[in-house]
């Protein structure tokens, strides 16, 4: 075989090798590109937690259903929150909680989203606070709602108490449960001061607030657990680098149940997401289970 048959056949098979690869990239985008904004966002995952907790408070294990960042919005329908919502309600928790960022920009469907989420409170005790999208300082000056008139209606219509910067106490079977709620970080509407008011020492304290950076300024109160969101568990995370957006400064939270000090903290991913993109990083919805 000659010199040039050689280095014909050479080139033609770079050509298919080059549109093999070419074709096998192109199919591997448009599948992150559907798994990213189809199948990701509407995964929902149920997370089953065991939280020992210090101090011995509790008669017996009590299960909290912790939900976060609905996102309500033209990205996240009601019909996908109310499915979470159901999801939840499955369980049969003893309490539910939320830690903000019901809504992005303006209430969508809002007889929709007060029918989903009146299922929560007539399931059991259900608490919230809330998040940066919900009204106040940051979300006025993007769009939102620049206070949270709205946002108190629609949990006050959803038969949901909305704690901004106060406790409420409440008993299950024999155990006492202060549930604190923290006003948003970000809004600059978090002040522990008033929400951390005094103290119930027969009960277990837990703290219900949007972002977990907000840990630092409830440092020198006592409490057992926090529960935050915000972080979308990272939202997009990438193989080798993990999540690169995260908008928190300590990112020793993103997720999960962590420690803090002698505390608690427990992160969730919750239940919507910005932009309508997941990567890597299902939406759920949580079960904590006491002890």
């Amino acid at each position: 075989m000659s010199a040039c048959k050689i280095l014909d056949m050479r080139i033609m098979e770079f050509k298919l090798t080059r549109r093999r690869f070419l074709i096998g990239s192109l199919a591997a985008a448009v599948g992150i590109a559907v798994d990213m904004s189809i199948i990701e966002p509407r995964w929902l995952s149920l997370a089953r937690v065991d939280v020992a907790l210090p101090g011995g408070r509790l008669a017996r294990p009590i299960t909290i259903l912790h939900i976060s960042d609905l996102h309500a919005s033209l990205h996240v329908p009601i019909a996908f929150i109310r499915r979470a919502i159901e999801l939840g309600i499955a369980q049969e928790p003893d309490l539910a909680c939320i830690t903000g960022d019901m809504i992005s920009g303006r209430i969508p469907d809002r007889q929709d989203y007060v029918d989903s989420l009146s299922l929560l409170s007539a399931a059991c005790p259900c608490f919230a606070c809330v998040g940066n999208h919900d009204g106040g300082r940051w979300a006025g000056r993007r769009g939102g709602h620049k206070d949270l008139r709205e946002i108190r209606r629609l949990m006050e219509d959803s038969g949901i108490t909305l704690l901004f910067n106060r406790s409420e106490l409440v008993t299950i079977g024999e155990t006492a449960v202060e549930l604190v709620g923290l006003g948003d970080l970000w809004a600059r509407d978090a002040h522990p001061e008033l929400a951390l008011m005094g103290e119930t020492p027969q009960a277990t304290r837990i703290v219900l607030s949007h972002n977990p950076d907000s840990k630092e300024l409830v440092k020198d109160y006592a409490w057992d657990l926090m529960l935050c969101g915000h972080t979308h568990g990272g939202q997009i995370s990438l193989p080798f680098l993990g999540a690169p957006l995260v908008p928190v400064r300590d990112r020793r939270y993103v997720y999960g149940l962590n420690q803090w000090q002698d505390r608690l903290i427990y992160t969730t991913s919750g239940v919507g997401n910005a932009k309508g993109l997941r990567l890597n990083c299902r939406p759920e919805i949580a079960i904590l289970t006491l002890s």
